[in-house]
C-alpha cells in the first residue's frame, strides 16, 4: 500500500526543514511512499530550496498564486498516487513512533474517516490537541485531555480533529469531496468531519501517535476566524446543537448552578449530571434551547460586525 504525505507551505522554510527531516528519519524504512509539496506562493527561499531536493521520493507542486490551504491540499490530494493519504503540516516536528498508530487505525475501525493525532505545542511541549470537541457555545475547541475508556485501546472517537496533522482513504477524501475553498485558513477541517459523520462515517485519534506543532505559524492564519467560524455555524448549526449538549451541561453545573433547592432548577441540574457522567444519552430540551441561544447570539453578532447589521432593537423593562 502506498502512502502520500501531502506538505502545503507558505513560507516558514526553517520550520519546513525541520519538519521533512523528522518525517524522513521516523517512517519505517520498507514503506512505499511519495511527499508531495505544495508551495503556495512562498518569498522567503522555499522554491529555491524545493528545487535543490533531487528526491525521487519527493514531488513538487507550485501554485501561480498562493489560493490558501485547503486549496493547496486539495491541488496536492488531486496529485497524489497513495491508498492513504497523509496530510501534514509544514510546522510540524514528528516525533518515533507516530505513524503506525495511525496507519493501524484504518485496519482496526472500517468505519474512519478521519484520523488525526495528540499534538503537542513546540514551545511548550504541553498538549495542544487530543480531538476537537464542541463546547457549550456550539463552537468547534481543541481538547486536551485522554478519556480513561480510550487508554487501553489507544483510539478515541471525536466529532472532528485539526487539519494539522490527519490521514484519510484516498477514496474517502474524494467521496467526502475534500477540502471546501470558501474557507480560508481554517474551518476546513471541522467541516471535513462533520461531512464525514454525515456520511455515517467517524473520526478517530490514535492516541498513541504524538507529533509536536509549531501552532499557527502560517503567515495570514488567524486574518479570516470570524468569517470562517460563521460559515461553520450557519452550515452546520443542527448538528453542531447536539455535539454541544454534554458540554453545555458541564457549563452549567460549573458556572451557573448555585445548588438552589428550586425544584425546577434542580431538576435541570440533575438531569445535566446524569448526561455528563453517561447514565442519560441525551440532554434535556434545557441543554439544547442554550446551546441554541449562544449560536443565534454569535450569528447576530457576525451580522453586526460583518455585515454591518444594525443592533436588534430590545423591549426596556427598567422604565415604568
Amino acid at each position: 500500500m502506498q502512502v502520500s504525505f501531502v506538505i502545503p507551505l507558505f513560507n516558514c522554510l526553517p520550520l519546513t526543514r525541520e519538519c521533512l527531516c523528522s518525517l524522513q528519519a521516523t517512517l519505517p524504512a520498507a514503506l512505499d511512499h511519495e511527499i508531495i509539496f505544495i508551495d503556495d506562493g512562498s518569498t522567503d527561499g522555499t522554491r529555491e530550496w524545493l528545487a535543490s531536493l533531487g528526491q525521487p521520493a519527493t514531488r513538487v507542486i507550485l501554485n501561480e498564486r498562493n489560493v490558501g490551504f485547503g486549496g493547496a491540499c486539495n491541488r496536492g490530494a488531486a496529485a497524489a498516487a497513495g491508498d492513504l493519504l497523509f496530510f501534514l503540516n509544514s510546522d510540524l516536528v514528528l516525533l518515533p513512533g507516530w505513524f503506525e498508530p495511525m496507519q493501524a487505525a484504518f485496519a482496526q475501525f472500517p468505519d474512519a474517516a478521519l484520523v488525526g493525532n495528540v499534538q503537542l505545542a513546540a514551545a511548550t511541549g504541553a498538549v495542544d490537541h487530543t480531538g476537537i470537541f464542541i463546547n457549550h457555545l456550539g463552537k468547534p475547541a481543541h481538547d486536551t485531555a485522554v478519556p480513561r475508556a480510550a487508554r487501553a485501546s489507544g483510539y478515541r472517537s471525536v466529532p472532528a480533529l485539526t487539519g494539522a496533522c490527519f490521514a484519510v482513504r484516498r477514496r474517502d477524501w474524494f467521496d467526502l469531496g475534500g477540502f471546501d475553498e470558501a474557507f480560508v485558513n481554517g474551518g476546513e477541517d471541522v467541516d471535513l468531519c462533520l461531512r464525514a459523520l454525515a456520511a455515517g462515517r467517524r473520526n478517530y485519534v490514535a492516541l498513541r501517535s504524538v507529533v509536536r506543532h509549531h501552532i499557527s505559524q502560517s503567515p495570514g492564519r488567524k486574518l479570516r476566524d470570524e468569517e470562517n467560524s460563521r460559515r461553520l455555524a450557519e452550515r452546520w448549526r443542527q448538528t453542531l446543537v447536539p455535539l454541544a449538549t454534554a458540554d453545555w451541561c458541564r457549563h452549567y453545573l460549573e458556572t451557573e448552578w448555585n445548588g438552589a433547592h428550586d425544584p425546577e432548577e434542580f431538576g435541570t441540574a440533575a438531569h445535566a449530571w446524569l448526561h455528563v457522567a453517561g447514565w442519560l444519552p441525551r440532554a434535556g430540551t434545557y441543554a439544547h434551547h442554550g446551546v441554541q441561544r449562544a449560536i443565534e447570539n454569535e450569528l447576530t453578532r457576525w451580522r453586526q460586525v460583518l455585515d454591518g447589521a444594525p443592533a436588534p432593537v430590545t423591549e426596556r423593562t427598567d422604565v415604568i
